[in-house]
């Protein structure tokens, strides 16, 4: 790297540099000098690199580096997992941690809670908070977010995106991927695309409608590059039209690139390059991860044995290519330098900050979702409206913590996105200490095991796991605690071990693991105040569902996990999370499962699943729509500790051409007694189409927070692309005259104003 003082000599006075030989001055070159457009910068920096260097920069020399061009001053650019914090450092060649004391960091919610917020000053908080911590940990791209549709309940890494809508993952998107580029870290945004289950990532051929695609698969990645202005794209593992998405002629050459106009760099996924040919000329831009031990391999150094390595370039010096694709390649690798390790004015990083910590609190808290609270059924089909949520310690003195997810550290686990982090709060450590303060009792019982791994990938979970009792004793002993509790909270729900919510594997089953289904009800048979905490980053099924008073959805939240679940469940925070997928009664009510969809079929020769997504753009709560389904807990579902009202539905038109807008206001109320944030959903309907088109679709939010008995009037403004579809037969996107309804509310099946317009 050159240094600063260097760097005032070259644009101060004439030197020697590059080629030149002894007593040839030339002037400050054009690729150093700042004052130059980046674009000519590119082009005088590609003339001067030899075919060994351009190579060199399109595929790795280390699991998580790329070579720069040292002769010209291009440093190595640095890459980490996110997308919900910076990952330790491994060894060059390995996948063993590196051992360094200086790789904590603060762990951020995972992307199903900052999508639960809807709440774009969240993403836009979290991406910025992210960057920070990358810049003082050296990195330069961060491998995140995530935005691939939720399409199962089965989906292991569903925890790692924003839910299941194409409108709220891409109104989210843009301000993360904003926040951590303006700290001059660039967003490499995944896993495009079509990533919707994993348990045969390699092997899924997706077979999709074009339609669905664009519709539903496609939005939040464009927003991500049109809008957001992200700086790299990751390759997803699975096939779209038998090509790996890594290496995909459509996907990549076509829509990415030609059609939304992006000038990053397309990244492959660790493993995600399969073939030579295909990646030269299919999109590809910068490998990563083929040979995962760089030092074995039969060869000194197998990175040499990439496919856009030794293979290509012998390819072109047989004259198999010209240097076409290559130059191309590396004009994209070098526009990423110049972004992020060539700009010279960078923000200061900062690692485990207060105000990091902070941050990861506030998103935390605004994600968590009150799902139930109170309406209990009763003997006679008498119902217990009253709300048990929040708990009053100084009424409620005896308080019963069980679950294993109360002492379990979710930061650790789950594969890539694994943590190491300063600290994580537990619940049961935040609950007693709230305890103490009101001078409650607060015991513990764990009831069940679910895991008792005590380190993964080289961090430690913390506490020990280990237990040798058996799981009649653990629920006993749980039962007869609870007899004496005058509220029992159970934490349950999945973990970040193989088969729950992790990489590389789908869950097998919908339900609770680990028994605890049974455990809950012989709590219940003993004591009826039992609150529900959910962590997880998918729905499950609730069997037990009339018989709990309050249910919360908890999430994977990061580090201030512990504290942020106490706030709400104590009362501090009012809850205003709102659910971004569907919460399906039975697994059977889903689309994917509904039509024999998923995990697909094993072609003849067991080498390729084809998928076929017969449900097409029916996902999620367009599927319960136009079934319907009644969900167990709607899109967009979340209750609070206070009371909304929502006035009439006006609009400043009733009819609107093509190039016009319309905008809608509606007045919202906070009706109770406590100060409490709302998000107002608008959702349109296609009265009459000539395609079968959903009985509504998300097409515009806002969240806003009321003091009690304060009104104010949301607006909400939409456009033509509001009330199109994608047209299969003109390849276009398509707004038919004719009468639109407009829907707003609280939730999905909470709509109660709504406006008839037209589109002339």
């Amino acid at each position: 790297m050159i240094s600063k003082t260097y760097r005032r000599i070259l644009v101060g006075c004439t030197i020697l540099i590059g080629h030149s030989s002894l007593g040839e001055a030339q002037s400050v070159p054009v690729y150093l000098d700042e004052s130059k457009p980046v674009e000519q910068r590119i082009e005088d920096a590609l003339a001067r690199m030899t075919l060994d260097e351009k190579i060199a920069v399109i595929h790795a020399q280390s699991k998580f580096s790329s070579p720069g061009v040292k002769r010209l001053g291009f440093p190595d650019l640095w890459t980490d997992d996110g997308p919900h914090g910076v990952r330790p450092d491994v060894l060059w060649d390995e996948w063993v941690q590196a051992g360094q004391t200086n790789d904590s960091c603060v762990a951020f919610p995972a992307l199903t809670c900052l999508a639960a917020t809807w709440n774009p000053q969240m993403a836009r908080l979290y991406g910025e908070s992210l960057g920070e911590e990358a810049l003082y940990r050296k990195k330069s791209v961060i491998l995140g977010p995530g935005v691939n549709i939720y399409r199962t309940p089965l989906g292991g890494r569903n925890f790692e995106y924003m839910g299941e809508d194409p409108l709220l993952a891409s109104r989210m998107v843009v301000p993360y991927v904003q926040g951590l580029q303006s700290k001059g870290v660039a967003a490499c945004v995944k896993h495009y695309a079509l990533n919707n289950d994993e348990e045969y990532r390699h092997q899924v051929n997706v077979v999709v409608s074009d339609r669905a695609l664009h519709e539903i698969y496609l939005p939040a990645f464009k927003a991500a590059v049109t809008e957001g202005g992200a700086w790299a794209i990751m390759g997803a593992y699975n096939l779209y039209r038998n090509q790996h998405n890594c290496h995909n002629s459509i996907l990549l050459n076509k829509i990415l690139k030609q059609d939304w106009g992006f000038d990053g760099v397309v990244i492959s996924d660790w493993g995600g390059c399969h073939d030579t040919d295909e990646a030269v000329t299919n999109g590809l831009d910068l490998e990563f991860g083929t040979w995962t031990d760089g030092l074995t391999m039969g060869r000194t150094n197998a990175y040499d044995s990439y496919h856009l390595a030794e293979a290509y370039k012998q390819a072109i010096r047989e004259g198999r290519y010209t240097t076409k694709e290559l130059d191309e390649k590396v004009r994209r690798v070098l526009r990423l330098f110049y972004r992020t390790t060539m700009r010279r004015e960078k923000p200061f990083g900062f690692l485990c900050s207060e105000s990091h910590y902070d941050a990861a609190l506030r998103i935390a808290q605004e994600g968590i979702v009150l799902l139930k609270n109170g309406r209990v059924a009763k003997a006679g089909g008498k119902r217990e409206t009253a709300p048990l949520l929040p708990l009053d310690l100084s009424k409620k003195k005896r308080i019963l913590v069980v679950g294993e997810n109360a002492i379990k550290m979710m930061t650790v686990g789950g594969g890539s996105s694994s943590l190491k982090v300063q600290r994580e709060i537990l619940p049961l450590d935040a609950i007693q200490a709230r305890c103490s303060k009101f001078k409650a009792q607060c015991s513990y019982a764990r009831g069940y095991v679910g895991d008792t791994i005590q380190s993964y990938d080289g961090v430690t979970v913390g506490r020990s796991l280990y237990e040798a009792r058996s799981a009649e004793e653990l629920r006993t002993e749980a039962v007869v605690k609870a007899k004496e509790a005058d509220v029992v909270i159970f934490f349950g729900g999945l973990n970040k071990s193989d088969y729950q919510d992790s990489e590389g594997h789908d869950r097998r089953q919908y339900g609770l693991p680990y028994g605890q289904d049974e455990l809950l009800e012989a709590l219940l048979a003993v004591n009826k105040h039992i609150v529900y905490v959910n962590i997880s980053g998918n729905a499950v099924a609730m069997p037990w569902l009339n018989k709990v008073p309050a249910v919360v959805q908890g999430w994977f939240i990061g580090s201030e996990a512990g504290e942020a679940l106490a706030s709400v469940l104590m009362g501090d925070v009012n809850p205003s999370g709102k659910l971004p997928f569907t919460w399906y009664q039975r697994l059977e009510d889903c689309g994917a499962h509904a039509l024999n969809t998923y995990p697909g079929t094993w072609r003849d020769d067991h080498q390729v699943i084809d998928e076929t997504y017969k449900e097409g753009v029916y996902v999620g709560y367009r599927w319960t729509d136009k079934q319907k389904v009644r969900p167990l807990f709607a899109f967009g579902h979340g209750l609070s500790y206070t009371t909304f009202k929502f006035g009439k539905l006006t609009a400043d038109r009733q009819r609107l051409t093509a190039d016009e807008q319309i905008t809608f206001t509606v007045s919202v109320t906070n009706t109770g007694r406590r100060a409490g944030s709302e998000t107002v959903q608008l959702y349109i309907a296609d009265k009459k189409a000539s395609v079968d088109r959903p009985v509504k679709e998300l097409k515009a939010f806002q969240k806003v927070f009321l003091q009690p008995g304060e009104t104010t009037d949301v607006k909400l403004t939409i456009g033509r692309d509001a009330l199109s579809f994608y047209d299969e037969d003109t390849q276009a996107w398509k707004a038919e005259p004719g009468e639109f309804e407009a829907l707003v509310g609280s939730a999905s099946d909470r709509l109660p104003a709504k406006y008839i317009f037209r589109l002339e």
